[in-house]
């Protein structure tokens, strides 16, 4: 099953539906209750049929995803906005109603997929530790994940350098190819004369950890003749005021990942949030990967997480601790591939993390 059969065949199952109710609509005795019967099957219908197709499509399972995404967003409101040209003059409030929920979904996808993706957030955050004698301005710029660098990625890089950051920390996931791309190395070097056109540089330091989406030893390459560090196997350094642990991607996705103490106060960077399950003596674990969910509901959350770390602590600051803090970002970009590409509830992030001496 291909994504365009899906389309075709869930389109023209709507079209077959709303024949059916086209009929019906003739004959005045059978509205409302059977109308309602008939939509309400249909509907099952749809959705039956993303199920058939997520069984037979040979890809990931962020391709089963974009199926149901184009029969949530696609097949069901074309079915509902076809009820109710055919309900128009014959059951009105249904008709309002069918055409209701299909603009409310409507609205959702505007929201999801065209305006939320590229609406980046920046939050701030301040701790206080008795290790540090001078203030530290650290930003986060977690899975950049584009397809096709751009005026979005070059708009946040500026905007990185505006907030003045003391040091940068990049978590990983630069490039994942999907249908916009050229080749992987094509696409890195664009990436790369965005970073050097917005000057991306810190007194203190970059410095930039692989993800799970990056090709091994292809993907530093991206920060050759920058002045940012790539980390591919876990390293320790020395800041001044702090001290830095990068992690290979393989540790951060380790549950048992074991860190001495600093004597300095101790930030630890890795893709996944896997590792704060560890023994990691940090005073604040820096990740990304989990793209805040992509998708979060109100009074719930993020619905997929991909970590093995609690759903709650897969966006925003945990204090694991005391004084052991989880700060894990949204990142500014999406899961490409034969994904959807959408963001609902859960906005790119650019993440601030000043932190001051003191209690």
């Amino acid at each position: 099953m291909t994504v365009t059969l899906h389309i075709t065949v869930g389109l023209a199952l709507g079209l077959g539906l709303l024949f059916v109710l086209s009929r019906l609509t003739r004959r005045r005795e059978a509205l409302p209750f059977r109308v309602a019967i008939l939509i309400g099957a249909g509907i099952g219908v749809l959705l039956i049929f993303w199920l058939i197709s997520a069984i037979l499509y040979p890809g990931s399972m962020f391709g089963r995803i974009q199926l149901l995404s184009w029969t949530v967003f696609v097949h069901i409101p074309f079915l509902l906005a076809g009820s109710a040209v055919c309900l128009r003059s014959h059951w009105r409030a249904g008709a309002w109603a069918m055409a209701g929920i299909a603009f409310a979904l409507g609205l959702v996808a505007l929201d999801a997929f065209v305006i939320e993706p590229q609406w980046l957030e920046v939050n701030t955050l301040t701790l206080h530790s008795t290790k540090l004698t001078e203030p530290v301005r650290v930003i986060v710029l977690a899975d950049i994940q584009t397809d096709r660098p751009g005026r979005y990625e070059a708009g946040v890089l500026d905007q990185v350098m505006a907030l003045q950051p003391d040091l940068i920390l990049f978590t990983g996931d630069y490039i994942q190819l999907g249908r916009r791309s050229r080749d992987y190395v094509t696409e890195l070097r664009a990436l790369q004369e965005l970073l050097r056109d917005a000057g991306v540089a810190a007194p203190l330091g970059g410095y930039a950890v692989g993800g799970n989406v990056d090709q091994p030893a292809i993907w530093p390459q991206l920060f050759q003749g920058l002045p940012i560090t790539a980390i591919e196997t876990t390293t320790r350094y020395d800041l001044g005021p702090a001290v830095l642990t990068g992690l290979s991607m393989q540790d951060s996705f380790s549950v048992h990942l074991s860190l001495e103490p600093a004597s300095k106060y101790h930030i630890v960077l890795g893709h996944s949030p896997n590792f704060a399950l560890g023994p990691v003596e940090g005073d604040l674990l820096l990740a990304g990967h989990t793209h805040g969910g992509q998708v979060q509901l109100p009074f719930f959350g993020p619905l997929l997480t991909l970590t093995q770390a609690p759903r709650a602590w897969a966006t925003g600051v945990t204090e694991i601790s005391p004084g052991r803090s989880l700060v894990v970002s949204r990142g500014i970009g999406l899961e490409r591939g034969d994904a959807p590409r959408l963001r609902f509830l859960c906005r790119p992030e650019l993440v601030v993390i000043d932190l001051l001496p003191g209690e």
